[in-house]
């Protein structure tokens, strides 16, 4: 059996959320040099992390526990999130450090009903270190190294 997003589950500080979606996007500025247009290499540019929680109305109220005891949703500070899977066959892990949390679509609702209410729930990667795949860094160590926090 492969991995599907019925075998990944979210972890965020300690809280295992049930996503009915999420997802997690890359950005990497890395282009390509050239010199009288023909491409000569490549310098490393900017990068940055982003993704989205899809959550249905149990693990939306969670994830409003945690911001409770923050005193507001604005008020939750940071964290480090785990997405993992695994099969017998495969195994996924992907670390995102210094998660901070939006709400973007609060309530989609068709009154129609055949589908649970979701709600959206951006975020974006703020840490330095970034992401890791299967224990891997995105980015180097040297890239980070002299980043005060």
């Amino acid at each position: 059996m492969r991995i599907s997003g019925k075998n990944l589950k979210f972890m965020m500080d300690g809280l295992k959320l049930n996503a009915q979606k999420w997802t997690l996007d890359i950005t990497d500025n890395t282009t390509v040099t050239k010199t009288n247009g023909v491409p000569d290499g490549y310098v490393e540019g900017d990068v940055e992390a982003s993704g989205e929680l899809e959550l249905n109305t149990s693990n939306f109220n969670l994830l409003m526990k945690v911001a409770q005891r923050a005193g507001s949703f604005r008020g939750i500070q940071p964290f480090d999130a785990m997405g993992f899977g695994k099969t017998d066959r495969d195994e996924l892990k992907v670390e995102m450090f210094g998660i901070k949390l939006k709400i973007a679509s609060l309530i989609d609702a068709d009154s129609n009903g055949g589908s649970a209410l979701m709600h959206t729930i951006p975020f974006d990667v703020t840490d330095p270190d970034f992401v890791s795949i299967n224990g891997v860094p995105y980015l180097a160590r040297e890239e980070t190294v002299d980043i005060i926090r």
